[in-house]
């Protein structure tokens, strides 16, 4: 990271000008695309006069695209992914023993439970929305339950895993900024996240009881011969999404578990359900579907493959741009210890610790979020006398755990792109990502004002 050589006033006009034109983006229905390549290109502008050169920003800006070259191997195998479990029938099979077995629960509690636990066993979010988190929603349109309220249940449970899985590579991230051990960073947590557990835990519940699953339906019956008579359902295809998760659990780089989850998918495809190859490898590139005598399981038979991540790829490319320049130039530096200079109480401290993570978050990425107020207000934490564990838990409440509530976020985008749900539909349903940060405000205020301690 370069000291910073930007005057306050060109950073105020970058942030201004970024905000600007994402939200004129989403006003207009506009691709995020077009507001990271504006901002981008005033950012560069404003850099150069600040003294950078052409060839040092654009080789920020191809560090960070390097750096996230994982990111985008996965989201295009994912896409592929996708469609593959359709045709292998792992997406059917788990359709059919949700509808046998879950008839009768509270299927909205269930699948938040459900999503919690497999996120904490594999790390990811992502990993955990794209697996369980599409079958889950390939139930709510037969159950009558909307897919925006479901998805919010499955965004909450899935983001557990960025704040806490001993697998996800944002903890480690952040247990390595904060320089502590996982065991002092999840007793930590834990004084906010069981809290913020239950309480969602007990919003959906009494959401859910409007759309608990009658077990005498016709339609259920109908839809599940439908899969019946148009698959080969096993308990053994489940053993598809069940490795990724004990891959995970394993240590394997989510990136390798997708490909060999893939490569299993397409021999399932071919051993189990008779597809041809040709039918395959349009699935992977251009999506799949199916032309049954069920309407229903037409409709839920649908995803876009490969090239359906593009337009979202080019949108997550702008944004690791624009965060790498502004990550890299240290134009926000002077920002946070202006805000964090004159912090005297630790209520303040942890308040404004949250509300830099957020920003940083919403104007970048969770790992900027992550990393600057990591490094910036470590010192701070120990003149006030605050452990570092505290410091990665607000990071955690905060930053970590907001991101799929923005709308130009890699997170929501990646959600966007994988459902068809945009952000503003789910978001409001997403309890946990929004009441995490406001559980960790008013538990650090009552401990500190009557504990006095941390």
């Amino acid at each position: 990271m370069n000291e910073n050589k930007i005057s306050e006033k060109y950073t105020y006009i970058i942030l201004i000008f970024t905000l600007i034109s994402i939200t004129s983006c989403i006003i207009l229905n506009a691709s995020l695309f077009y507001g990271f390549v504006a901002s981008i290109i005033v950012s560069i502008c404003l850099c150069v006069k600040s003294g950078f050169s052409i060839i040092e920003l654009l080789n920020m800006i191809k560090k960070g695209l390097y750096e996230c070259k994982s990111l985008f191997i996965l989201m295009l195998l994912i896409g592929a992914m996708v469609s593959i479990w359709m045709s292998s029938g792992v997406v059917p099979t788990m359709l059919y023993y949700g509808l046998k077995y879950m008839q009768g629960t509270n299927f909205l509690l269930s699948a938040f439970i459900l999503t919690s636990i497999v996120s904490i066993f594999m790390g990811t979010a992502f990993g955990t929305i794209s697996s369980i988190g599409i079958a889950l929603l390939a139930l709510s349109k037969i159950f009558g339950i909307p897919n925006y309220i479901l998805l919010g249940a499955i965004v909450s449970g899935a983001f557990i895993a960025d704040k806490s899985s001993p697998l996800s590579n944002l903890f480690n991230l952040t247990i390595e900024t904060v320089k502590i051990n996982y065991k002092e960073a999840i007793i930590s947590i834990l004084k906010t996240l069981i809290p913020t557990y239950f309480i969602s835990a007990s919003i959906y519940y009494f959401i859910g009881k409007k759309y608990s699953i009658v077990a005498a339906n016709s339609n259920i019956d109908t839809f599940m011969y439908a899969i019946d008579k148009n698959f080969v359902v096993s308990p053994l295809i489940l053993l598809l999404p069940l490795s990724i998760i004990i891959m995970s659990f394993l240590g394997i780089k989510m990136l390798k578990s997708v490909f060999l989850a893939l490569i299993a998918g397409i021999v399932v495809s071919i051993v189990f359900q008779k597809a041809g190859f040709n039918h395959i490898i349009t699935a992977i590139l251009s999506g799949y579907s199916i032309n049954t005598n069920s309407v229903q399981l037409n409709t839920v038979l649908v995803s876009g493959g490969m090239v359906s991540m593009i337009p979202v790829l080019l949108i997550i490319a702008g944004a690791v741009s624009l965060s790498s320049i502004f990550q890299e130039t240290g134009l926000i530096i002077p920002i946070i210890k202006k805000i964090t200079f004159k912090i005297k109480s630790s209520e303040e401290l942890i308040l404004k610790t949250g509300l830099i993570s957020g920003a940083l978050t919403a104007i970048s990425d969770q790992s900027v979020g992550i990393i600057l107020p990591g490094k910036l207000l470590s010192d701070k934490y120990k003149e006030l006398g605050i452990k570092n564990s505290t410091l990665a838990r607000t990071m955690a409440d905060t930053g970590a755990i907001i991101a799929p509530l923005i709308p130009w976020n890699v997170n929501s985008l990646f959600i966007f792109i994988t459902t068809g749900v945009p952000t503003t539909a789910y978001a409001p349903y997403a309890i946990l990502c929004y009441l995490s940060p406001l559980i960790t405000f008013i538990f650090g205020y009552c401990v500190f004002k009557f504990c006095h301690s941390y």
